[in-house]
């Protein structure tokens, strides 16, 4: 299949990251377990010789002040969404995928107590959601209509946009149910770990491509919004 050539392109990600050789961080790849040395692209530099910024910590909800330059932000930002194999304790069944959109994470559970963990972008505020439904159809560079609901908020959409890397469905999308929401690809790659769709779950076109090859169709989609209970997610995670 054309998404196989996509699922290629790994992201290898931080696991509970712990020091490798000077100037390197330990990863695990998400497919093996095996662990190998990662040199990030940035060059660390002296506290006092960086210029510092005020960004928002998406944990803490506080402004904070950073001695840190973009590119480097952009690089924590990678590794901390990048897939990952993680410890995920649950009597929920392998295949079951497991959606957290506070911590804007997915997570596709695998046997032996361990799940692929995705980084991912979500609703943005008024378009946030939670339940449990199943995958109802999967497609490949998917069209796309796009609701009434939205063409009245955005008059400039077209009433349909076919398949192709300038869709925002991107490579791969999973139905969900009867609902208007899917678990699609996107090429921004700023928006994973943002709140910034309609409701619908944007991954990586790399990792949906993977997510995609793995899932049948009919498999278990949870969804953990804003109000939800994320003490389960919480104490599936515990690190390695």
């Amino acid at each position: 299949m054309r998404i196989a050539l996509l699922a290629l392109a790994l992201a290898f990600a931080a696991a509970p990251a712990s020091p490798g050789t000077a100037g390197t961080m330990e990863l695990t790849n998400p497919l093996t377990g095996q662990q190998f040395n990662y040199r990030p692209s940035f060059s660390p530099k002296p506290q006092a010789a960086r210029r510092t910024r005020t960004v928002f910590d998406g944990r803490s909800r506080k402004w904070v002040q950073q001695g840190i330059n973009r590119k480097e932000l952009e690089e924590r930002r990678r590794m901390r969404y990048a897939r990952a194999l993680v410890t995920f304790n649950t009597g929920e069944a392998p295949g079951t995928i497991v959606v957290d959109t506070e911590a804007r994470y997915l997570y596709r559970i695998q046997t032996g107590g361990v799940a692929i963990r995705y980084g991912v972008g979500v609703g943005r505020e008024g378009f946030t959601w939670s339940g449990v439904e199943k995958v109802s159809r999967k497609a490949e560079w998917p069209a796309w209509t796009p609701p009434a609901e939205m063409r009245e908020r955005q008059p400039e959409l077209p009433e349909w946009m076919p398949g192709g890397p300038g869709n925002p469905l991107g490579a791969a999308a999973l139905y969900l149910g009867s609902t208007l929401y899917r678990i699609h690809g996107t090429t921004q790659e700023s928006t994973i770990g943002g709140a910034v769709s309609s409701g619908c779950i944007r991954m990586l076109n790399e990792d949906i491509a993977d997510l995609y090859a793995r899932t049948p169709v009919g498999a278990k989609v949870i969804v953990f919004g804003p109000q939800s209970d994320r003490s389960q997610i919480v104490a599936a995670t515990t690190p390695f």
